[in-house]
């Protein structure tokens, strides 16, 4: 019984790993694939509505430390900040867009080592 115990650690530890390689390539994506968000801060209207749609509470808007964030009365503008953690991804937030300034892309890089890197500001969203 013993011998048998030590002959299948043996042959299983000699077997080559299940885990794979990231891929240098990246294979073709299909037309509905959804990634990471894209924002343009120049056409942002401030409007919230990506915000207010989303069925995740993903989207929270702040301030962004860039110099074209800010109203001509210098009052601050706010912009999205996503948690991609939490996001499902339903592109509500692109569609209900008003200037289409928020979109997804193709982009496939969501690895992070901590938590804290998915929350993507809105200067990290360009």
């Amino acid at each position: 019984m013993i011998l048998k115990s030590i002959a299948k650690v043996a042959t299983e530890s000699l077997k080559k790993p299940f885990t794979l390689e990231f891929p240098e390539h990246v294979e073709n994506l299909a037309d509905n694939y959804r990634g990471i968000h894209k924002l343009d801060m120049n056409t942002c209207i401030n409007c919230q509505a990506c915000a207010r749609i989303c069925p995740n509470q993903t989207i929270v808007m702040v301030e962004a430390d860039s110099p074209t964030a800010f109203h001509a009365d210098n009052k601050p503008k706010l912009f999205p900040e996503i948690d991609l953690e939490r996001c499902l991804f339903c592109a509500l937030c692109e569609e209900v867009c008003p200037t289409d300034c928020l979109v997804l892309t193709k982009s496939t890089e969501l690895e992070a080592y901590d938590r804290r890197d998915l929350v993507k500001r809105p200067e990290q969203l360009e």
